[in-house]
C-alpha cells in the first residue's frame, strides 16, 4: 500500500449529504453499469447508471473538505466505499471541476501542444498538476485542461483505459443534447460554490464556455449580463436556464428574475431514465454528474 492510500484508508471520509440506490442495483454486476464522478469544489459526487435500461440507479453527494486535496478526498471514500475504487465497471467517466481550461477548434489542435495552449490562461503548476484533454466527438472541439497530478495518477491507475474530462465539457454535451436543431442561441448557467458557469448554445452547437468566481449576487448578475451583451443576447427577450447549487428563494434566483425576463430552472438530460429514489431530488441539480452518460 502506498503512503497515500495509508493516510486515505485510515482517514473517514466526508460525510454523506445523500445517498440514493434502486433496489434493482445489482453491485455484484458491475459490467452492466457505468459509473460516473464529478470531483471539486462542490465535493464528491457519484452516480451509476443501468446501460442495458439507460437509467440512473444509483446518486450519492458528500460533502467537500478544503483543507483536504481532491486526490484526498477520493482516496479517502474509495477506502471505505463499496463501489468507489472497484474494477469491472462497463464504463467510468471522472470530470474534475476548477476554472484551469481552454477549448480549442479541433482542426488547431495539435498533439503535445496542449501545455502550450492551457499557459495561455493558466500558470501549470508540473509539481503538483498535469495537463489533460478530451475530445468532444461530433462537436470538432477538444478541450485541454489542468487536474491536480495526484488525482490524475489514483485514476489512471485505477481505472485504465477510461476518461477523465473537466466539468465543462459534461455541461457543453448536456446543454447541446437539451437544445433545439435549428432553434435559437441559448443561455444556461451552472452554479456551483462560488463559480459560475456560462455556456450559449445555438442549433446543437456551443458557441460560448467560461467559468467565472463571484462571491456576491451582484458579482454573478454582474458576468450573467455581461455575456449576454457581448453575444447580442436581450435580457428582456431571450431565455436563459439555471441548473446547479442554487435554490428558488435564493439571492442568486432572485437577482436573475430581477434582471432577465425569461428565467427557468433545467431539466435532467433527457431521453435518459432515472429511478423514482431521484424523484425528491431538484430535477436541475447533478446535471453535470447526469450528463456525463453523454461523454462518449
Amino acid at each position: 500500500m502506498t503512503p497515500a492510500a495509508s493516510v486515505a484508508a485510515s482517514s473517514a471520509p466526508a460525510p454523506a449529504l445523500l445517498r440514493l440506490r434502486d433496489e434493482t442495483f445489482d453491485a455484484e454486476q458491475l459490467a452492466g453499469y457505468n459509473l460516473y464522478v464529478t470531483a471539486g469544489a462542490a465535493g464528491l459526487r457519484l452516480g451509476v447508471a443501468d446501460v442495458r435500461r439507460n437509467k440512473f440507479v444509483l446518486l450519492e453527494d458528500y460533502a467537500p473538505q478544503p483543507a483536504t486535496s481532491l486526490a484526498g478526498q477520493v482516496q479517502q471514500l474509495a477506502a471505505h466505499h463499496d463501489l468507489l475504487g472497484r474494477a469491472g465497471w462497463n464504463r467510468v467517466r471522472l470530470a474534475v471541476q476548477n476554472r484551469h481550461f481552454t477549448l480549442l477548434p479541433a482542426p488547431l489542435f495539435r498533439d503535445g501542444d496542449e501545455a502550450r495552449y492551457l499557459e495561455l490562461h493558466h500558470a501549470l503548476d508540473p509539481r503538483h498538476e498535469v495537463v489533460r484533454r478530451f475530445r468532444h466527438p461530433g462537436q470538432e472541439m477538444v478541450s485541454v485542461f489542468a487536474a491536480e497530478k495526484s488525482l490524475v495518477d489514483w485514476f489512471e491507475r485505477t481505472y485504465p483505459g477510461q476518461k477523465l474530462l473537466h466539468q465543462t465539457s459534461a455541461l457543453l454535451e448536456g446543454a447541446a443534447h437539451q437544445s433545439e436543431r435549428q432553434g435559437a442561441r441559448r443561455l444556461y448557467l451552472s452554479v456551483g460554490p462560488q463559480e459560475l458557469s456560462i455556456v450559449v448554445v445555438r442549433d446543437k452547437r456551443p458557441e460560448f464556455c467560461n467559468v467565472f468566481a463571484f462571491s456576491t449576487p451582484e458579482d454573478f448578475i454582474y458576468y450573467t449580463i455581461l455575456v449576454m451583451q457581448e453575444l447580442g443576447l436581450n435580457p428582456d427577450d431571450d431565455h436563459v436556464t439555471v441548473w446547479g447549487d442554487v435554490l428558488h428563494d435564493s439571492a442568486l434566483f432572485s437577482v436573475l428574475r430581477k434582471y432577465i425576463r425569461h428565467v427557468r430552472f433545467g431539466n435532467r438530460p433527457y431521453d435518459l431514465g432515472y429511478s423514482y429514489r431521484l424523484n425528491d431530488v431538484f430535477e436541475y441539480r447533478y446535471f453535470e454528474l447526469y450528463s456525463l452518460h453523454l461523454c462518449e
